[in-house]
């Protein structure tokens, strides 16, 4: 099946939901990343900053970049010109550098906090708690070139289809509960409006529980060699 024909597969999935499809693009050819494009996606998602540069700089200029993977400090200032979403922010200190260069480039950068509900060690994230000890922090409010705009969160790798529906839940319901409580918009530099859940293997649960963005590859261009 052609890479628009996967897409158009994905899409009629979350033809009744409120899920968006980000292409995750991390290793895959520029031939690829046309065709993605050709077929009338915009949102691209990689997991590595020097690939995320690289694919930038020879790629139509109204592709949305997200930076996906896992993102050290020192590497902000390469995709601060540019991307359109960091879905990773794990801590206060990284939040602060996304800061200043966005204050560098003249711009507000919209960011996502990775919050960690899997059941492995590998993962990335903060917990509850730690999310709103960095909500609760003076300087968190002085950062007025970020915009927090939601949470993130990958799954267990695993088959068990309860476990994984019991650790998107749990994010939901944290999503949730940061909406509806108005002390968390305090700040100005908050608006809690996406929730980032749900790959191949997952994306059409973590649609049916409120996903807003799914970031899919193999699904659309088959496993990795």
């Amino acid at each position: 099946m052609t890479i628009a024909k996967q897409i158009l597969s994905i899409q009629n999935d979350l033809a009744h939901t409120h899920a968006k499809l980000i292409a995750v693009t991390k290793t895959r050819s520029i031939d690829e990343l046309n065709l993605t494009y050709q077929a009338g996606i915009l949102d691209f998602g990689e997991n590595r900053v020097q690939e995320l540069v690289e694919k930038q700089a020879v790629l139509p200029k109204d592709i949305r970049w997200h930076q996906i993977g896992h993102l050290q400090t020192n590497k902000v200032k390469y995709i601060a010109p540019f991307v359109h979403l960091i879905h990773t922010v794990d801590s206060l200190k990284l939040l602060m550098e996304i800061n200043q260069q966005a204050i560098k480039n003249n711009r507000i950068i919209k960011c996502l906090f990775q919050i960690y509900i899997a059941q492995e060690e590998t993962k990335f994230g903060l917990s509850p708690n730690e999310l709103y000890e960095i909500l609760e922090n003076p300087i968190f409010a002085e950062l007025q070139n970020i915009q927090i705009v939601g949470l993130m969160g990958m799954a267990s790798f695993t088959e068990n289809t309860d476990q994984i529906n019991k650790e998107f839940n749990s994010l939901a319901q944290l999503f949730h509960a940061l909406k509806s409580n108005h002390t968390a918009h305090q700040a100005g530099n908050v608006a809690w409006e996406e929730l980032s859940m749900g790959m191949s293997g997952d994306y059409i649960l973590a649609a049916a529980l409120g996903s807003t963005l799914v970031r899919v590859g193999s699904a659309i261009y088959g496993a990795r060699g």
